[in-house]
C-alpha cells in the first residue's frame, strides 16, 4: 500500500492506494528474491487468502514463524516468472483462484504445512491450492496430503514406540517366570 500525506493549508489528507506500480527493476528484484527464497525452503505451499482479516494473517504468520516457516505475497504473475527461472514444471498459478500467498517451510517439508492446514480448518477464509517439494509441484489433493503427514518428531516417536515395544514384552515374559519362580520358592520355605 501506498501511504501519501498532503499538506493543504495547514490540514493533513492521507491517501492510501493499494495499487503501486513497481518500476521494472524493482520487479526484477523481487523476482530475484522469491526465486531464491523458493530454492533455500524445503517445501512451498500455495494458498489462496482472500476471506482473512488482517489480524488473522498477522496470527497466521506468527504461528508461521514460530514453526520455522514465512509466508510472502506477490503478485500471481511475478511469482510465475520466479517459478520459471527455476525450471518448476506443471505450476499453472493463473488457473489458481484468489490472492496468493506463498508459505516458505524452512524447518522440515511438513511442520509449514501442518500449521496452514490446521490454521485454515479454524478459518475458512485460507485454502490450501497446492504446494512445490522437491522441485516438482503438487496440486491441491498432494499438497493436502503433505500437510496431513505426521511431523518428523511424531515419526520419530512412533518409530522409536514400534521398536521398544518387542523389547518391553520380552522384559514383561522374564519378569513373569522370576516372579513365578520366587513364587516357588516361597511356597517350598513355608
Amino acid at each position: 500500500m501506498l501511504f501519501m500525506v498532503v499538506r493543504l493549508e495547514s490540514v493533513r489528507f492521507l491517501f492510501v492506494s493499494s495499487r503501486v506500480m513497481l518500476t521494472k527493476k524493482q520487479k526484477q528484484e523481487l523476482i530475484e528474491n522469491l526465486g531464491e527464497k523458493i530454492k533455500a525452503a524445503k517445501s512451498v505451499i500455495f494458498a489462496d487468502y482472500k476471506g482473512l482479516k488482517v489480524s488473522q494473517l498477522k496470527d497466521l504468520r506468527r504461528k508461521l514463524k514460530e514453526s520455522q516457516g514465512e509466508l510472502k505475497v506477490a503478485k500471481k504473475t511475478l511469482i510465475d516468472l520466479a517459478l520459471q527461472k527455476l525450471s518448476v514444471k506443471d505450476a499453472i498459478l493463473k488457473k489458481m483462484e484468489g490472492q496468493i500467498s506463498l508459505v516458505f517451510g524452512k524447518e522440515d517439508e511438513v511442520s509449514a504445512a501442518k500449521v496452514l492446514y490446521d490454521f485454515s480448518k479454524k478459518n475458512e477464509g485460507l485454502k490450501i491450492l497446492g504446494a512445490i517439494l522437491e522441485g516438482k509441484f503438487m496440486d491441491q489433493s498432494q499438497a493436502l496430503a503433505l500437510a496431513k503427514v505426521p511431523s518428523r518428531e511424531q515419526s520419530l516417536a512412533h518409530l522409536v514406540g514400534t521398536i521398544n515395544a518387542p523389547l518391553q514384552n520380552l522384559v514383561s515374559v522374564l519378569q513373569g517366570n522370576l516372579r513365578s519362580l520366587v513364587f516357588v520358592l516361597s511356597q517350598i520355605k513355608k
